[in-house]
């Protein structure tokens, strides 16, 4: 409308009619056409249903996708390749071992199946991360009718110079302990208490961080899964290195794994499994098929009879000129006159020659030593010497080794170069190339003249550790790491000559061969390692450990002589004396090593009971030993032929000799066979402590008592001359 005829009045009136035009056409609609409010509500229901079939079709779509990406190899193991994540269940389809595998691979790189030329016969299956790595597995053939272990091959080859195979083991999900492999200074009883940063698996010393002087490749756990690695691995391990998990690398260095025995470096290793971990470690040690005792002569027998029930008295004083005929005679003497321990075997160190590698005795100290081996021999005492496979270049053989090269050279010199190194009190030294064979007749030679002119029944290999071997070590054949001299040099000799101990190992000696837990100073401390470290060599195949001395051993690994340390010494005041100007161990120290020490495979003595001016020292050390030729020797003895057959420890964990029932994590109690249970005080002070009972019936040790087992004694006490021990009873003795 033009301008001057608008009014409000006629726009409300246009709005109006509107308004009333609308009305009347939507009251033409038909009623059926029309919605209904409660169509809103089908809707709605109607779009949810939607939304909910779309999220499960999803989600169905998304887990068929991850379970095709997840292929099921031999039944009972399950990899997911993107993750690069295995699994593997037994058979009861409880996952036992999980572990991330190729670690060192950045990202989630494709696999691809390898190339018609890389796969194997075998029935491996075949992965290759391309210009990476290389991945088979297999499941390797078995009995079922003669255990129930399976067992699976990994085999990892890295494709370039800069990749390393790289396996993490992960409990954080299966809440598993693992034992095995060895100790170190944080690693301990079971290893996944302890951390250790990648370090080369190879001998050393535990103060240092390094991996102790006994290892094996084979790690297990709580759930029955075990891992076996190859030898020629260069191998690195950590545990709990930032993540809860034991992880194995392989890689090349300058030292332990120098020499190379692939262009890059291969992983390989085995992953076991069983229906639960004593049958598992029983079927894998075992030496049926080869037993320990096939080929042992009579003498063998008596030789490991005689060590286990008969004391080891390690003479080793502090000084090369402490060491005379008049020391040894002496300190037999004083043996004898203790009245109440066998005589045994008399262990004299290195310092029997004048400089170590001279394989001669030292005349101007030993000037009559015919005749006081004589005396001992009549005393009824044997006689054991300690060797070992370096040569000091002080000693008179020095030039001799040079000349005739018989010793390790260093890689790309001049063969003619002996390469040096230190060991304990030698500040230089060669080391004889025992895989030479002219070093084989040498020294033989030289023995068997020490053995002729002065009777010797038999020798201590003291061989160091991968560490006291140099740095860029060369034999004459190639050594695949520094471990591998010690396994060759024992190997060697072990049927010629009789030896009873060798202070390291990688492989299990030829009995009547025991392996020695390293070193311990005389300290609290190093008492409650003692059964952790003696355990783990049992567990790792050595069923024929040899202790240290009662009360902690004198020397240091490397150095020249340590002394009780101030952990473990006390005021001079409450020494009553000092044994060739050594001071005692603390006097409670000495009565708790010894307890322990009742009970043990060997029983190794460097101070004598005696010592001490003390009734009480002696009444107990009586006691034990009466306790030891009456109950425990016999046993010793009866689980010897166990472990010479199967390969089980004559001391055990406790959840091997109560069928794994046994909480895993206790470390200061042990079990002789599966008949007793020893839980020695290992606390200054403590007269009582915390006991685990395994399941069935036992006897109290120190009053006699009928226990029930399967359960903790909290408090239960352990005066300072007694020891607690518990003897297995028939389960109707109750009754």
């Amino acid at each position: 409308m033009d301008d001057e005829d608008y009014s409000p009045s006629n726009s409300v009136t246009s709005v109006n009619s509107l308004a009333s035009l609308l009305k009347e056409k939507l009251q033409s609609i038909p009623q059926k056409i029309r919605k209904k409010p409660t169509d809103y509500k089908l809707r709605a229901f109607v779009a949810l249903m939607f939304l909910a079939v779309a999220f499960f079709v999803g989600f169905a779509y998304v887990l068929y996708h991850r379970q095709a990406l997840t292929k099921a190899y031999f039944e009972n193991v399950r990899f997911n390749e993107p993750k690069r994540l295995i699994r593997v269940f037994n058979n009861d389809d409880v996952e036992i071992l999980k572990a991330s595998l190729a670690v060192g691979i950045q990202g989630k790189q494709k696999s691809f199946p390898c190339l018609p030329e890389h796969r194997r016969s075998d029935g491996s299956e075949c992965l290759e991360w391309l210009h990476n790595l290389r991945f088979y597995l297999k499941c390797l053939p078995h009995d079922p009718g003669v255990d129930n272990t399976t067992c699976y091959s990994v085999h990892w080859k890295a494709l370039k110079p800069d990749v390393t195979p790289n396996d993490c083991f992960d409990w954080s999900d299966t809440k598993v302990h693992w034992f095995g492999a060895g100790q170190s200074v944080n690693l301990s009883w079971p290893l996944d208490t302890g951390s250790i940063d990648y370090t080369p698996f190879i001998t050393g010393d535990m103060q240092k961080s390094q991996w102790g002087n006994v290892l094996t490749r084979y790690l297990i756990n709580s759930k029955g899964a075990a891992i076996i690695i190859d030898e020629e691995t260069p191998l690195h391990i950590s545990v709990n290195n930032g993540k809860k998990e034991i992880c194995l690398k392989a890689k090349y260095d300058d030292f332990a794994f120098a020499n190379k025995v692939t262009e890059f470096p291969e992983m390989k290793y085995n992953i076991c499994t069983s229906r639960d971990m004593k049958s598992l470690h029983t079927s894998i040690h075992s030496h049926r098929r080869a037993p320990l005792w096939d080929g042992l002569k009579p003498a063998d027998m008596q030789t490991l009879d005689s060590l286990i029930s008969e004391p080891v008295w390690q003479i080793a004083p502090r000084f090369k000129h402490e060491l005379q005929d008049e020391t040894i005679s002496k300190y037999t003497e004083d043996v004898i006159n203790l009245g109440f321990l066998k005589q045994g075997h008399v262990l004299i160190n290195e310092f029997w020659q004048n400089e170590i590698g001279d394989l001669t005795v030292d005349t101007s100290r030993f000037a009559t030593l015919n005749t006081t081996v004589d005396k001992l021999h009549r005393r009824g005492f044997k006689v054991a010497f300690t060797i070992q496979p370096f040569i000091s270049t002080e000693s008179k053989n020095f030039a001799e080794t040079v000349q005739k090269r018989l010793l390790i050279s260093e890689r790309n010199s001049d063969r003619r170069i002996p390469a040096l190194t230190r060991f304990k009190t030698l500040a230089s030294a060669g080391v004889l190339d025992i895989t030479n064979n002219r070093s084989v007749p040498w020294i033989l030679d030289k023995l068997q003249s020490v053995i002729d002119k002065y009777h010797i029944d038999s020798f201590y290999f003291d061989l160091g550790t991968a560490y006291d071997m140099p740095h860029y070590y060369q034999c004459e054949k190639r050594l695949i790491n520094p471990d591998q001299y010690k396994t060759i040099f024992t190997s060697t000799f072990e049927k010629i000559l009789n030896i009873i101990g060798v202070s390291s190992a990688i492989n299990l000696p030829r009995p009547p061969t025991f392996v020695s837990l390293p070193p311990f100073e005389s300290s609290w401390e190093a008492l409650e390692l003692v059964i952790p470290t003696m355990l783990t060599y049992g567990i790792n195949g050595f069923p024929f450990t040899m202790p240290g001395a009662v009360g902690g051993d004198i020397y240091w690994p490397g150095s020249e002589q340590f002394l009780p340390s101030a952990k473990g010494a006390v005021e001079s005041n409450t020494n009553t004396t000092q044994d060739n100007g050594i001071a005692l161990p603390e006097r409670e120290l000495y009565m708790r090593w010894l307890q322990m020490a009742t009970f043990l495979p060997v029983m190794k003595f460097t101070h004598l009971p005696s010592k001490y001016n003390d009734e009480r020292v002696l009444e107990m050390a009586k006691n034990l030993t009466l306790l030891r030729q009456k109950l425990v020797t016999p046993l010793l003895l009866k689980y010897k032929r166990e472990a010479l057959e199967e390969g089980l420890p004559l001391v055990r964990p406790l959840w091997l000799a109560a069928d794994g029932d046994a909480p895993q994590l206790v470390r200061d109690e042990f079990a002789v066979g599966d008949e007793i249970v020893v839980a020695p005080v290992l606390r200054r002070g403590h007269t009582a402590r915390e006991v685990y009972l395994p399941p069935g019936l036992w006897q109290d040790g120190i009053d006699g008592s009928l226990r029930k087992g399967n359960r903790w004694m909290h408090d239960y006490k352990v005066p300072t001359d007694r020891v607690a021990y518990f003897l297995r009873k028939p389960d109707d003795l109750r009754f």
